[in-house]
């Protein structure tokens, strides 16, 4: 097998509004799909990194949880930043509508990372 592309698809509610929140974080742009109206790809340099495809019944993993009843994380992102960057990073995510769901302790730590969850409630981390 020869893979000539790869990227993850998130599912969200609103794909119009994932995508943007997507497009802004990686400072690349939301895709033209015109036959496609529930399919928004971002694109960095023209190369498409993460899809979102409309899902009306979406429904937010919760993250952390310990109840098998409730949706549970299934995938997330890592983000890696210089650890200089860290609080930077923190504040452009949560401004574009990310919610910080767990803060590492000590932010001074050669590695750690912090958890988000993104607009439609899919968990992602800022990592160093």
């Amino acid at each position: 097998m020869k893979v000539t592309q790869h990227y993850i698809a998130l599912d969200a509610a609103d794909h119009l509004a994932e995508a943007a929140f997507w497009a802004a974080v990686f400072n690349g742009e939301v895709g033209d799909e015109p036959d496609w109206d529930d399919w928004r790809t971002v694109k960095v340099d023209g190369r498409t990194i993460i899809a979102v495809q409309q899902a009306p019944d979406h429904v937010a993993p919760e993250w952390p949880s310990d109840n098998p009843a409730r949706q549970q994380q299934q995938a997330h992102l890592d983000i890696y930043v210089e650890q200089s960057e860290v609080a930077s990073a923190e504040a452009e995510v949560l401004a574009l509508g990310a919610r910080l769901l767990q803060a590492h302790e000590d932010v001074t730590a050669p590695e750690g990372f912090r958890v988000y969850a993104d607009p439609a409630g899919h968990p992602f981390c800022i990592c160093w």
